[in-house]
């Protein structure tokens, strides 16, 4: 699974024993769960090969 990474780690921050990645870093060979979690989580996105995919704008609460 390939991911992008999403979030900012901390200074120090280690990504399955490798040096947490910059953001927009995209990031390959980690273990399906391990890229799963973090896709969960909100901290990377899936990296899907082929045309990009549009994403829609959430609408934050109270708007609208």
């Amino acid at each position: 699974m390939k991911i992008r990474i999403l979030v900012a780690g901390q200074p120090g921050a280690v990504l399955h024993d490798r040096p947490w990645p910059d953001v927009g870093d995209v990031v390959e060979g980690l273990p399906t769960t391990v890229a799963a979690h973090l896709v969960a989580s909100e901290v990377a996105e899936e990296v899907i090969d082929g045309p990009p995919v549009r994403r829609r704008m959430r609408k934050e609460d109270g708007d609208g």
